[in-house]
């Protein structure tokens, strides 16, 4: 929940205070909670709808969706600024992609969920799912693309 709130809101605080708020929903609702077909599904749900809502309320003028959660070890020092250059124009492209994609590509990429959890906490169905996975990853590889073979021709 951590992660998915942090690629939301970038704030860690704001992170933090969404996990919290989701964590209190769900303990006032733990009676409920097993009878969930996947309670780990509905808590990401909520974590989401949480985010989502503090987007839409613009309570922190800082949100916006990026990812700092890649580490190599020991890279070269050239590698190292490869990487962060390709993390950087990944998390430029990720910015450009319509909300629901970027919270596709989290969860399915980063997070590691398969289809039906996604399906579930995105309420989509999995081709929708899949479809959408599929377009982001296509605009996502077009970028990187474009940056390097924009030298080439």
């Amino acid at each position: 929940m951590y992660r998915m709130s942090l690629r939301l809101l970038i704030s860690r605080e704001a992170a933090e205070d969404a996990v919290q708020e989701t964590l209190m929903k769900l303990w006032e609702k733990r009676k409920k909670l097993s009878s969930y077909r996947s309670p780990e599904a509905f808590a990401m749900t909520v974590a989401k709808n949480h985010c989502l809502d503090q987007l839409k309320l613009k309570q922190n003028q800082n949100l916006r969706i990026v990812h700092n959660n890649y580490e190599e070890n020991n890279p070269s020092l050239q590698k190292q600024v490869e990487t962060k250059d390709e993390y950087g124009l990944i998390r430029l492209l990720m910015e450009d992609l319509p909300e629901k994609q970027k919270l596709v590509v989290q969860l399915r990429d980063i997070e590691e969920y398969d289809y039906a959890e996604i399906a579930e906490i995105m309420e989509m169905n999995e081709t929708a799912v899949r479809v959408t996975l599929s377009r982001a990853r296509k605009k996502l590889k077009e970028g990187l693309q474009k940056k390097h073979n924009y030298g080439t021709v």
